[in-house]
This record gives C-alpha cells, sequence and structure tokens, in this order.
C-alpha cells in the first residue's frame, strides 16, 4: 500500500505542479476532467454504473469547472442547470418510488463534486492565484501525509470509528501540525508572506478543513457501502477519495482571499 501511495505520488505531483504552473484552459480542463470523474464515482452507486442520470450528473459536475474559468458568476448559473436538468429528468422518466432519491443524490453530488470543486478554477484564476493553489495542494497533502504516518506510528485512539475506523486522534494532530507547519512555509517560500494575523489563522483553518473534508467523504461512502470510490488511482483509492480533503480547502482559502485578506 506505502509503495504504490508512494509511486502515485511520483507520478502525480509533478502533473499536478505544472497545471497548476500553467493555468489557463489546461488547468480548467484538467480540473474539469477530474470533477468529471469523481463526479461519476460518487453517482454510479445510486444510479448504477454507466446510468445515463449517472453520466449526466457527472457531466454537469464537470461543467462547473467551465463556469468558474468564465467567470464566477457563472457558476450559479451552472449550479441551478446542476438543480433543474436532473429534476426534468427524473419527471420525464416517471418513475416515483425513486424519483425523489435519484434527484436529491443528483443535485447533492453536482453541489458536492462541481460546486466545490469549482473553487479549484476560482482560485486559480485570483491574482497571485497560482501560488496561492500552490499553497492549499501543498498544505492539504501536508495534512494527509502527516496524518497517515503519524498515525501508522503512533496511532492508538480512534477519532471517529463509526464513520472512518481507520483514523486515530494521533494521526489527526498529527496532520493538523503538518499542515500548520507547511501553509507557514508555503507562505515564505512563495512569497506571499502574509503578515501573522493573517497567516497563523489560515494555517490553522486550512488543516481543520482539510479533516472535515476527509471525514465528510468517508460518511458519504459509509451510506454507499463502500472503502473506496473506485480503484483508479493506486494506493489512493478514486479520485474523489484524493479530492475530499482539497474539496473544503479551496473554497475556505477562496473566501479568505476574497473575505479577509484581498
Amino acid at each position: 500500500m506505502l509503495a504504490q501511495r508512494v509511486a502515485s505520488a511520483a507520478v502525480g505531483i509533478p502533473i499536478i505542479v505544472l497545471l497548476c504552473w500553467a493555468g489557463g484552459p489546461w488547468y480548467a480542463g484538467a480540473v474539469a476532467f477530474i470533477l468529471l470523474v469523481a463526479g461519476y464515482e460518487f453517482q454510479a452507486p445510486q444510479h448504477g454504473a454507466w446510468a445515463p442520470l449517472a453520466v449526466l450528473s457527472a457531466a454537469l459536475a464537470a461543467a462547473m469547472a467551465a463556469g468558474a474559468f468564465v467567470g464566477a458568476d457563472w457558476v450559479l448559473w451552472f449550479m441551478i442547470g446542476g438543480v433543474f436538468i436532473p429534476l426534468v429528468w427524473v419527471t420525464v422518466r416517471g418513475e416515483p418510488a425513486t424519483a425523489l432519491d435519484d434527484w436529491l443524490w443528483s443535485a447533492g453530488g453536482i453541489a458536492y463534486v462541481g460546486l466545490l470543486g469549482a473553487h479549484l478554477v476560482l482560485l486559480r484564476e485570483l491574482p497571485e492565484g497560482r501560488d496561492w493553489v500552490y499553497l492549499t495542494v501543498f498544505g492539504t497533502f501536508a495534512v494527509d501525509t502527516g496524518a497517515y504516518f503519524t498515525g501508522r506510528t503512533i496511532g492508538r485512539r480512534k477519532l471517529a470509528p463509526r464513520v472512518s475506523p481507520g483514523k486515530t486522534v494521533e494521526g489527526t494532530i498529527g496532520g493538523i501540525a503538518g499542515g500548520f507547519a507547511a501553509v507557514l512555509l508555503a507562505n515564505y517560500l512563495l512569497g506571499q508572506r502574509l503578515e501573522p494575523a493573517l497567516i497563523v489563522p489560515l494555517a490553522i483553518v486550512l488543516p481543520l478543513a482539510a479533516v472535515t473534508g476527509d471525514l465528510a467523504e468517508s460518511i458519504l461512502k459509509r451510506g454507499m457501502h463502500v472503502k473506496d470510490t473506485s480503484h483508479i488511482v493506486p494506493g489512493h483509492g478514486g479520485f474523489l477519495d484524493r479530492l475530499d480533503s482539497l474539496l473544503f480547502t479551496f473554497p475556505m482559502v477562496y473566501y479568505f482571499l476574497i473575505w479577509v485578506a484581498p
């Protein structure tokens, strides 16, 4: 498992770095593809593999990245489509017994994967967005890595056994500490040099958002009765399994910059 995780990171990290550096359509297109796969991973357990509504909902989630690239206001319009189109679909299909569950799952997945995922593009499009994307990704991955190795080494007490049996209190503390240090280091190395009154709160909140995002996906997977959303990323599971924390940290950093440190 560890060897697979390291191998996946060795391949994936350079690609992520290059895409973040390039920005523009290449970055937005890559995010759209990731959201498409993650959206399908979310939808398939409810609607069935390659079911039309699963594919449609995944496509609508991916379209949110295109909306974000066009402009922040377009995200709202794309989300309205994400609510309206699946509702029309289940209405035309005319199966009352499953219509409510199918529509709620579809719209919820579009909001979870698509709306939150659109912030991966929104953050990149901000001034100095490339460096903020690097900080967010670096900080989030540091939380995951710190939690993994600390938990394996000294983890004893279960954090939330009904939600995620493998997570420990010690591992979570190690992850939060690693994320805190990573945000401070990235702030310095990337040249943002935010003053302590701003960067310290961000360094505290980002790891907490990462942990919350991880647990949120875990409880959703329990509802799906799956351990991993897929096996497309060796050692990590599916795209959604790798995206879970980022779906929380990217919006948090984006609105931090918009509202707190403009």
